[in-house]
């Protein structure tokens, strides 16, 4: 089978506020999502699509894609996302599900879906590059959101995007000399990302404000001490404190931690990092989160 293969994302700076067009700087995670194809020309208008997560089977699913039935699935509301999904990459693709071949259509989870890493966005990149469409408009019809993760996904790189006026974003070279410094360290208490977004929504907000995002994203890029990137992880991570009306993570969790710790994408259930600090890993083991990742361990870069 072929293979296509799409990295998942961290978002470093401006969580909610990518929505309203401030600059948003993310990173590629080593992990991401494969997606394995092949193609039958047999007259039977079929898509058997298989689901691993971590190498381990999940979903399983037929479909007729004349009708747009599930012949038969293992987990019925996961098939029907599928499908939908896949029905609009029929409408968007000049190229595929417009014959009556049958597609054999298999996606790797490497991460732990858990982990906030892109699940959705990779599959959607995945899709659009295998099916010749674009991925950004894909992902607007089958899921939303402001499209962060599929730059980074299609760039595999780190990038810089900014969603409106309209969305456009750059490959950035994101090498801080002090990266080595830097930890990731899991929560492990997943959040309905929507939840946050729809509070988010429902506050005013002015462009100054979006601007002084724009502005901590543009600081963070040229970076070359660890104390001045710690000072503008707090800055950043006190603006949205107080325009959510939300503890910071660190005010919730971690308030004797010896460093800064931000939040990374929508507030409270996946990633945050920090900075090494002497005895760092016992001390969040102690606080009971014991999945902590080093820079080399996570990023690809």
């Amino acid at each position: 089978m072929n293979a296509i293969f799409s990295p998942g994302k961290l978002m470093l700076t401006s969580e909610y506020f990518a929505i309203d067009g401030a600059l948003v700087l993310a990173v590629p995670t080593k992990l991401g999502q494969e997606f394995f194809f092949e193609e039958k020309d047999d007259h039977q208008s079929l898509i058997f699509w298989e689901a691993l997560h971590q190498n381990k089977p999940w979903l399983k699913a037929v479909i007729d894609y004349k009708s747009w039935q599930i012949l038969e699935t293992n987990i019925p509301s996961s098939a029907e996302f599928i499908l939908k999904t896949l029905k609009n990459v029929q409408q968007l693709s000049t190229i595929k599900f417009k014959n009556d071949f049958t597609y054999h259509l298999k996606t790797n989870l490497q991460f732990p879906a858990d982990f906030g890493l892109g699940s959705s966005s990779t599959l959607m990149n995945n899709l659009a590059e295998w099916a010749e469409i674009d991925p950004f408009y894909l992902n607007t019809i089958s899921l939303g959101g402001s499209g962060y993760d599929i730059a980074v996904a299609k760039e595999k790189s780190a990038v810089l995007f900014q969603s409106k006026p309209e969305i456009k974003f750059e490959k950035v070279d994101f090498n801080p000399s002090f990266k080595n410094e830097l930890i990731f360290i899991h929560l492990n208490q997943k959040q309905d990302s929507r939840e946050g977004i729809n509070l988010y929504k429902s506050k005013n907000k002015s462009p100054e404000l979006i601007n002084e995002f724009s502005d901590i994203t543009k600081k963070i890029l040229l970076c070359n001490e660890l104390d001045d990137f710690s000072r503008l992880m707090d800055v950043h991570e006190q603006k949205i404190s107080d325009f959510i009306e939300i503890l910071t993570v660190k005010e919730r969790l971690f308030s004797d931690c010896p460093s800064f710790v931000k939040s990374l994408g929508a507030w409270g259930g996946d990633f945050v990092m920090s900075a090494k600090f002497g005895g760092y890993k016992d001390y969040f083991w102690e606080k009971g989160f014991t999945t902590v990742f080093e820079w080399s361990n996570i990023i690809d870069l």
